[in-house]
């Protein structure tokens, strides 16, 4: 039986071997890249017709459409990163994440920002000092209720 992580290995296979992009891949899939990707790393689930097109795109079994449409297990480490750039997004919480949540709930009230409900881009924008990464994240608000 494929599992997500086998589906992975061989998206990752693919995506070499052709030479293409995520972005590719995800307008293919007519999706964002960062949903797409993430999808096809195994933390998100793709929409059956969805799925088929990355299959498709990348020449994959159609099994693996099946993978690709089943529902994740969100499981990741709990170890702080030692990859650099997913460390410095870890730093990042740990430095602005008190502030974000201050920030987010003196404006919006007691709440959270959704993941579900969630948009993301990432952008290289020029700059004289060096190529900048814009990252933009919209998540719906969701107030915490009392009962």
């Amino acid at each position: 039986m494929m599992t997500k992580a086998d589906v992975t290995d061989m998206i990752r296979a693919a995506k070499r071997e052709k030479g293409v992009n995520w972005a590719e891949i995800a307008a293919a899939a007519d999706l964002s890249e960062v949903f797409c990707t993430s999808a096809c790393l195994g933390m998100n689930s793709l929409l059956p017709d969805t799925a088929g097109k990355v299959v498709d795109f990348l020449d994959l079994p159609a099994e693996a459409a099946v993978v690709l449409a089943e529902y994740p297990t969100k499981i990741f480490s709990q170890k702080v990163p030692t990859d650099p750039c997913i460390y410095r997004w870890y730093e990042i919480t740990g430095v602005f994440g008190e502030a974000f949540k201050e920030l987010v709930q003196e404006k919006f009230g007691d709440g959270i920002m959704s993941a579900i409900d969630f948009d993301m881009d990432i952008e290289r924008i020029a700059h004289e000092k060096g190529d900048r990464v814009q990252v933009i994240m919209s998540g719906k608000f969701l107030p915490y209720k009392s009962w």
